[in-house]
């Protein structure tokens, strides 16, 4: 399909949104900004709630497509999580069928499969077919997400790629983020891929960097003309010298998850 021009990005004012904000009109998009907070220094961003069904028709209509990282990022109580993540996922996906929006690029999570055990060395990659294992209300909400997504490309033909971000930072934090980061430029080239790939249908694609000690299968991602650049090994000398290696009999090490599995998962993504 011809890469739309006009794209909503809701979830403007966060972390992700704010790097997208940056590297997205690079290829060719005019974004329009939605919040539920107002997006510094963008006066014409709009300001709402997901739960405002009158505010998201008016923020949909007349676009191209919708990048969707809006909704609560971290765990929290399961009300929290129903109203923004999954309530207020289903509001957007409305809106959109509503105002004829053909595309959704929606933010998943490697925390839908938080709980498969990760690879060790020499064993297959995990692949976007392994069943949902959600770590948290946070993973479940997810899994919510892309199974809004698939019905609706099978009730009303609305294609999504669902991308299971896995941690998209200016550079990794922790050594187990060194197999799920995702550079903001390799994040910026994975979802033009997903807003322009052709025949989608609904699509799941894990969202990282070429990196060396990666768990996942990036196989689907490429084959929507995914191209990933970076890698994160240049940064795990320094982060292994300060936290050590990880270790398979510890929990917070043993899942993909990690530490969202058997701790308050108030750690980064």
């Amino acid at each position: 399909m011809p890469a739309p021009r006009t794209v909503l990005l809701t979830g403007a004012a966060g972390g992700l949104g704010t790097l997208m904000r940056g590297l997205l009109p690079a290829y060719g998009y005019d974004l329009r900004l939605f919040d539920a907070v107002p997006v510094e220094g963008e006066p014409y961003a709009i300001t709402a709630d997901l739960a405002d069904t009158d505010a998201l028709r008016e923020a949909v209509r007349g676009v191209d497509a919708v990048l969707h990282l809006a909704g609560i990022s971290l765990e929290s109580t399961f009300e929290k999580i129903l109203n923004a993540n999954i309530v207020g996922t289903h509001n957007l996906y409305e809106a959109a069928r509503a105002e004829g929006v053909a595309r959704i690029v929606n933010a998943s999570s490697n925390h839908a499969v938080g709980r498969t055990p990760r690879p060790a060395d020499g064993e297959p990659l995990v692949p976007v077919a392994t069943p949902h294992r959600p770590d948290t209300f946070y993973g479940l909400s997810k899994c919510f997400g892309e199974d809004l997504a698939q019905l609706y490309w099978d009730k009303h033909r609305m294609q999504t790629v669902s991308v299971r971000i896995g941690s998209c930072f200016e550079e990794p934090t922790t050594v187990r983020m060194l197999s799920l980061w995702m550079s903001p430029a390799d994040g910026a080239r994975l979802f033009h891929a997903a807003l322009t790939a052709e025949g989608v249908g609904h699509t799941v694609v894990y969202g990282s960097s070429a990196n060396t000690r990666l768990w996942w299968d990036l196989s689907p991602a490429r084959a929507l003309g995914y191209a990933p650049q970076d890698d994160s090994e240049p940064f795990a000398a320094k982060l292994i010298a300060e936290q050590g290696e990880l270790e398979p009999d510890n929990p917070d090490h043993a899942a993909i998850g990690g530490q969202w599995v058997s701790s308050p998962p108030l750690w980064p993504r």
